[in-house]
Parts: C-alpha cells; sequence; structure tokens
C-alpha cells in the first residue's frame, strides 16, 4: 500500500519556508533536500527505519553506487521516472555521470517542493531542465 498523495502534499506543503541547513530535518528550523522528505516520511510512516549517515553536499559527485537511490529503493516502492505523478519523490540528476543527490516530492504533473540552499523550502515549476534531470522515482508507503 502506498501513502495518500494528497497527504504527502499536504505535510511537504507544511514545510514551505522552512529555511535550508545542510543536514538538517527540523519542519520551521532547518532543512536540506534530504532532510524535507526525512520529515514527510516521518508525518506520513512514521519513524524513520535508520539513522542517516553524513553526506557530500557535492552534486557533481561520481561514483558506481547510487546511495540515495538504494536507501529509498530499500523502503519505498520505485516507480517508472518517466511515470510519476504528485506526491511521488523524485531524485534529481545535477550534473551529467554524476550520481543522484538532488530530492525533490511532485505537487502536481508541472510543479514540485525542494530544499534549495539560499533559498529554503520552495515550491517552484517542473520546467524541462528539472524534468530531464529525474533519474529515480519512489511512492511513500503507508503506514
Amino acid at each position: 500500500m502506498t501513502a495518500d498523495p494528497d497527504l504527502v502534499i499536504a505535510v511537504a506543503r507544511s514545510w514551505l519556508g522552512t529555511p535550508y541547513h545542510d543536514q538538517a530535518s527540523l519542519r520551521g528550523v532547518g532543512c536540506d533536500c534530504l532532510g524535507l522528505a526525512r520529515g514527510v516520511w516521518r508525518e506520513v510512516v512514521g519513524n524513520e527505519p535508520f539513522p542517516i549517515p553524513p553526506y557530500s553536499r557535492d552534486w557533481g559527485e561520481t561514483g558506481p553506487r547510487e546511495v540515495l537511490a538504494e536507501g529509498a529503493r530499500s523502503m519505498m516502492p520505485e516507480i517508472v521516472a518517466t511515470e510519476t505523478g504528485p506526491g511521488a519523490l523524485v531524485l534529481f540528476r545535477m550534473a551529467p555521470r554524476a550520481i543522484a543527490k538532488h530530492v525533490g516530492i511532485l505537487t502536481a504533473p508541472d510543479r514540485f517542493i525542494h530544499a534549495y540552499e539560499l533559498l529554503g523550502v520552495v515550491e517552484e515549476t517542473l520546467t524541462p531542465n528539472w524534468r530531464r534531470r529525474i533519474a529515480f522515482a519512489f511512492l511513500f508507503p503507508s503506514d
């Protein structure tokens, strides 16, 4: 079973305006993109299943493993990235040949919420430039 997309979106929108803070996950206080997803998880699904180890902020990082996608895959149903819909968690590859390291939550076919340095948690248009960067997509499970 997967979580109600409307609930996922409502919870994600409750984080709008939260300032950006690397590796944090406190609504209204600070979070990064993964911290936003973790906060939505806690409210929609429940306790986080494992602690998140420290991670690099380098969006151009390359390597043999898609660590973020592997972690999501262990807890969430994966869907085809081109068939995403509102409520889906999407992972973005920010540079060619780099591993996917940015996270967002779709709120409509053409909109998403994410935490971005200097801006904090914002909802914006899923432009063609953003859409082409989606590398993986997942659904939040129900609690």
